[in-house]
C-alpha cells in the first residue's frame, strides 16, 4: 500500500553537519588534542578495546585488552620528545616502541625503555577525517600507523604498525584518564541515569547533554518517557542498561506520523553520532496501531546495538543511512518494522510479527550504487499466526535484502514471501534468501536464492566494510 512518507524530512535527515558547525561547538576531540603530561588510554576504532602492556618487563609486546577503569597497564603518558611524545606506559613506565625501527608492515609494537629521544619511540597525532575525534598514531622513524592487526575484536590481538590509512583499525580513541572509554564497563556507585533520582541525572537526555566525545553513559533500571537525540557531533557515546535484562531499561515514547512529526519525526531515540553502542536496553513506541510510529532512527556510522529491543507497530526501527549493527537483540512490529536507505546486518536476533494477520517485515530503500542493505543472518523469525507473514517489499525499486542462514518460522507466507509496494516490483528487486531452515524455509520460483559462489560476496563482514575496513562482529 502507499506509503505516508514525506521524502523530504528523510532527506533533511541525511544532510551532514559541517565541519564549522563541529569545531564551532568545541565538541571535536581534535580540539582537545593528546597534551605534554597527560594520560591517555588508546582505543582502535574496530575492536573497542584498549592498547595495553602485559607486564613490566622490557621488550614486552603490547596487545589489546578489554578495557578496564584503573588499569594502569592501559594507561600511556604524553611526554615531549622531540617533534612528538613518548608514550609511556604508567604501570611500567617504558615507551611504546617499534623494534630496532624496522619498517616491518603488521609487526607487533613493544615496550622498551625511554632513553634519549630515539624516533623509533617517538609518536605524532593526526586528526582522522573520517572518523571526526580519532586520531592516526603514527611512529616518527618509520611512518607507520599504530592498529590492532587486521581489526580484530579479540582480547589479546597484537598492536602492531602498519601502512597508514584512515581506517577504523587505525582510527585511535585517546580517551583522557578520568573519562572512560566507550567499552568500559560500567563503573560501581552512582548510575549516570537514575529516574528515582539516585544518579547524576533523571533523564537520559539530560546525560547525553552533558556527556564529553566516547563516554558511556549508564542507566539504571526504569521506563524513562523521553525523546532522546544523539548529535552528530558527539561521536562514541554509549548508552548502557544495567538492568538484568533489556526489558528492564526502556526508553518509550509514542509519537506517530499521525501526530504531525511524520514518519521519520515520529522516532523516540534518534541515533546521529557515529560509532555509537546501546547495550542492554529498550528502545520502543508504544502508539500503537493505525500509523507509522517509529522506535529509533538510525542515521550516525558505525552504530552497534548489542542485546537492545526495539518495540513497536508499523515501522518500528528505521535504518535511515550509513551501517549499522544489529546482535543478539529483539525486533518486533507489525508492517514494515525494519525500513530504510541504509545498510544494516540483524546477527543472532529474534525478529517477531506481532499482528495475527501479518505483514511485511522489511521494506528497503537501497541507493542502486550500493551493494548492501539488510541481512538478517542466523537469526529467528516468528509471528503470532502461520502463513502470513512476508520477508519484505521494495520501498525503493532496488532495494536489497538477504535472508541467510535463519530459522524462518511457519508464520512465513511460503509460496509468496515477496510482494510488491509502490509500484515497485519485488522481482525487480535484490531479494534473495540463503540456505533457511524451519517451517518457513521452502523453496520455491518466488523464492530466489544465492548460490554457493555469490554467498561468498554476501558475509557480515562484507555488508559493514565500507571504504574504512570496519568491522564489529
Amino acid at each position: 500500500m502507499p506509503r505516508k512518507r514525506t521524502l523530504g524530512v528523510l532527506a533533511a535527515l541525511a544532510v551532514a553537519v559541517p565541519a564549522a558547525i563541529v569545531h564551532a561547538a568545541g565538541l571535536s576531540l581534535a580540539a582537545a588534542a593528546p597534551a605534554a603530561g597527560g594520560v591517555y588510554t588508546l582505543v582502535p576504532g574496530a575492536s573497542g578495546k584498549c592498547v595495553q602492556a602485559p607486564s613490566t618487563a622490557s621488550g614486552a609486546l603490547l596487545a589489546q585488552a578489554a578495557c578496564a577503569a584503573g588499569n594502569t597497564a592501559q594507561q600511556w603518558k604524553a611526554i615531549t620528545a622531540g617533534n612528538g611524545y613518548f608514550l609511556t606506559n604508567v604501570a611500567s613506565g617504558l615507551c611504546a616502541d617499534v623494534p630496532s625501527g624496522a619498517t616491518t608492515n603488521n609487526l607487533q609494537l613493544q615496550q622498551y625503555a625511554c632513553g634519549s629521544p630515539q624516533t623509533n619511540r617517538v609518536w605524532n597525532f593526526t586528526a582522522s577525517t573520517a572518523a571526526p575525534g580519532k586520531y592516526r598514531v603514527t611512529n616518527a622513524a618509520t611512518g607507520l600507523c599504530l592498529s590492532t592487526r587486521d581489526g580484530s575484536t579479540a582480547g589479546n590481538n597484537p598492536i602492531v604498525q602498519e601502512t597508514c590509512a584512515d581506517t577504523a583499525r587505525m582510527q585511535i580513541a585517546v580517551n583522557p584518564v578520568g573519562g572512560a572509554p566507550s567499552t568500559s564497563p560500567p563503573a560501581a556507585g552512582t548510575p549516570t541515569v537514575a529516574k528515582d533520582g539516585t544518579g547524576r541525572y533523571s533523564t537520559v537526555q539530560a546525560a547525553v547533554d552533558a556527556a564529553a566525545n566516547n563516554s558511556v553513559i549508564t542507566i539504571k533500571a526504569g521506563t524513562y518517557r523521553e525523546i532522546v537525540t544523539i548529535p552528530a557531533t558527539k561521536p562514541g557515546l554509549t548508552l548502557r542498561g544495567l538492568g538484568t535484562s533489556a526489558s528492564q531499561v526502556v526508553i518509550v515514547n509514542n509519537h506517530s506520523s499521525a501526530g504531525g512529526y511524520g514518519t521519520s519525526g515520529s522516532a523516540t531515540v534518534f541515533v546521529n553520532g557515529p560509532d555509537f553502542r546501546a547495550v542492554n536496553l529498550t528502545m520502543a513506541n508504544d502508539y500503537g496501531e493505525g500509523s507509522q510510529a517509529v522506535a529509533a532512527n538510525l542515521n550516525g556510522d558505525r552504530g552497534v546495538y548489542d542485546n537492545v529491543r526495539f518495540l513497536g507497530n508499523q515501522d518500528t526501527l528505521l535504518v535511515n543511512r550509513n551501517r549499522h549493527y544489529v546482535v543478539n537483540s529483539y525486533v518486533e512490529g507489525t508492517v514494515d518494522f525494519i525500513f530504510g536507505s541504509g545498510t544494516a546486518v540483524f546477527h543472532n536476533s529474534a525478529i517477531h510479527q506481532r499482528r495475527s494477520t501479518g505483514g511485511p517485515i522489511t521494506a528497503a530503500r537501497t541507493d542502486p550504487a550500493v551493494a548492501y542493505g539488510f541481512l538478517i543472518y542466523r537469526s529467528t523469525v516468528t509471528g503470532a499466526t502461520d502463513n502470513t507473514t512476508q520477508l519484505g517489499r521494495p520501498w525503493g525499486p532496488d532495494a536489497q535484502v538477504l535472508y541467510r542462514e535463519s530459522t524462518l518460522s511457519a508464520t512465513i507466507r511460503t509460496a509468496e514471501p515477496w510482494t510488491d509496494m509502490s509500484g515497485n516490483v519485488w522481482e525487480n528487486a535484490r531479494f534473495r534468501e540463503y540456505r533457511n531452515t524451519g517451517a518457513g524455509a521452502t523453496v520455491n520460483g518466488n523464492r530466489p536464492q544465492l548460490s554457493d559462489a555469490e554467498a561468498a560476496t554476501y558475509t557480515p563482514q562484507r555488508y559493514l566494510a565500507g571504504t574504512d575496513g570496519w568491522n564489529p562482529i
